[in-house]
C-alpha cells in the first residue's frame, strides 16, 4: 500500500445532485506530518465526480484526506 494525503480544493455541485471533487497534494505547511508527505509527493492532483450522496457529502472543503492505494 501507498498513502498520499491530499486537500479537498474545489467541490462543483451539479444540477442532476453529482458533485465533482477536486483535490491537491498536501504542501509543507511546517508540521512534521504534512513536511513528510510534500517530500515524498510534492505535487499531485485527483478530480472525481461523485454520485453518491453520503459519499460526496463527506468531503469538505479544505480538509486534508489520505488517499491509500492498494493493487486491485
Amino acid at each position: 500500500m501507498v498513502r498520499a494525503k491530499f486537500v479537498c480544493n474545489s467541490i462543483k455541485q451539479y444540477a442532476y445532485g453529482g458533485r465533482e471533487l477536486s483535490f491537491d497534494a498536501v504542501y509543507d505547511d511546517g508540521t512534521p506530518e504534512n513536511q513528510r508527505f510534500s517530500k515524498a509527493t510534492p505535487s499531485g492532483s485527483l478530480t472525481m465526480l461523485v454520485n453518491n450522496p453520503p459519499a460526496a457529502e463527506f468531503f469538505i472543503l479544505g480538509k486534508a484526506y489520505y488517499l491509500d492505494f492498494t493493487e486491485a
